[in-house]
């Protein structure tokens, strides 16, 4: 009997005798954070059997086949699960681990700012400890789900006198204390997604840092690199099963509440699914030049998605990050952009029309000004391809003007 149908049939038997959809969501996923059969490439020790990643498919299939409800995956909470296993201390992981496979606390990522947003190291939130905690003042934008956070991943400056990328400690911020206002910020495309969060002499007790002082860069990059590598898998973990009972409604209200804000994520990626069929309702499909630049879009989004597959099959074989992180958001950024031209070219002026008077009741239109924000959002097209050029091609650095000590580096003035 090979490993993989060993693994299959323990899997498949704990299901059988342990699967009850008449628990509570949380009872469940209690039970299955227990077993270790919910995140089971974690450490045995943190709710985990230290199995392969490649292994997840098969396993995720067995749940599958019976219906069976996984542990809490939505939003940014596998972000913070996945830095904190790889930086957090013991206390970190007792203290959140389990909570965020039972879905009992939800997270934000408190990284741009209005004055530097691709410009990470750039930060100047002030953590400054006054002997006892870390007392926090700055302000962040565009963090998503901030309004309904429990906890926030904090990049914050502890040392003005060290390089930009030295002087940074990473937190774990309490959301629900005085000190932290949070407001929601109204998008152009009709959307609040973001927000904009006030920190005003908000504490961190010294056990909330995460990892050494100073060594805030490297656990962001540790957050980056695991957003990056499964943007592509949102929608895939949350569907809906839309099986009646009170554990699946649980569930759907769960999903709802926190993907919200991802909702118009679709338009913004430039809804490639839909311009086929939209070609051949308005008949541009018999236009010579608009079927060129289909195809144009069609080969882009292709290698795209192949791209994506590689990034997705390299972290099943527990290999370490590669460029498919930076190439997929920059490739994503290409097609976004050649779908909003192709959406434009079928729809003609209906795609500036809002509402019912608009091609798909406006849809198009939404379309038209979400595609933007995807070579903003999760580092700049013009950042992926300094990564791209500098760590993965080996090309010369473009000269820079903020080394030294940051606190005499010239920064803009919001």
């Amino acid at each position: 009997m090979s490993d993989l149908t060993a693994v299959k049939e323990e899997v498949r038997t704990w299901l059988q005798e342990n699967w009850d959809d008449s628990l509570s969501l949380v009872e469940w996923r209690n039970r299955l954070a227990d077993s270790g059969w919910g995140v089971p490439d974690w450490p045995r020790q943190w709710y985990g059997r230290d199995l392969p990643v490649a292994i997840l498919p098969e396993i995720e299939e067995e749940f599958a086949e019976i219906n069976a409800i996984g542990v809490a995956r939505s939003g940014i909470r596998m972000l913070a699960a996945a830095t904190i296993l790889e930086h957090g201390s013991d206390m970190h992981k007792k203290e959140f681990l389990r909570r965020i496979l039972t879905g009992e606390d939800t997270w934000c990522q408190l990284f741009s700012e209005p004055g530097s947003g691709s410009d990470l190291a750039g930060a100047t939130t002030r953590a400054d400890f006054d002997g006892e905690n870390w007392i926090i003042n700055g302000q962040k934008l565009w963090t998503t789900s901030a309004h309904h956070a429990d906890y926030g991943l904090l990049l914050a400056r502890t040392d003005w006198d060290v390089p930009k990328h030295q002087g940074l400690t990473y937190f774990i911020l309490d959301m629900t204390q005085p000190g932290v206002d949070v407001h929601q910020v109204k998008q152009m495309n009709g959307h609040a997604s973001f927000n904009q969060v006030f920190i005003t002499d908000a504490t961190i007790a010294p056990q909330h840092r995460v990892d050494e002082e100073g060594a805030g860069w490297r656990v962001a990059m540790t957050t980056l690199a695991h957003e990056r590598r499964n943007a592509d898998g949102m929608n895939r973990l949350n569907r809906d099963s839309g099986l009646p009972g009170a554990i699946y409604e649980e569930e759907r209200k769960e999903v709802a509440t926190v993907m919200e804000p991802y909702k118009w994520y679709p338009q913004r990626a430039g809804r490639v699914d839909l311009v086929m069929p939209r070609a051949q309702q308005t008949g541009r499909i018999e236009d010579a030049g608009i079927r060129q630049e289909i195809a144009k879009l069609l080969i882009m989004s292709k290698s795209a998605e192949w791209t994506a597959r590689r990034a997705r099959a390299a972290q099943e074989q527990g290999m370490p990050q590669g460029p498919e992180g930076s190439l997929g958001k920059l490739s994503a950024s290409n097609v976004a952009r050649q779908a909003s031209r192709v959406h434009t070219l079928i729809s003609g002026a209906d795609a500036l029309l809002t509402g019912s008077d608009g091609a798909m009741d406006g849809l198009i239109a939404e379309v038209l000004v979400s595609v933007p924000a995807v070579s903003i959002a999760g580092g700049t097209d013009e950042i992926q391809r300094n990564i791209i050029s500098e760590r993965v091609l080996g090309m010369e650095k473009e000269p820079r003007f903020d080394s030294g000590p940051f606190k005499d580096v010239p920064r803009n003035v919001i």
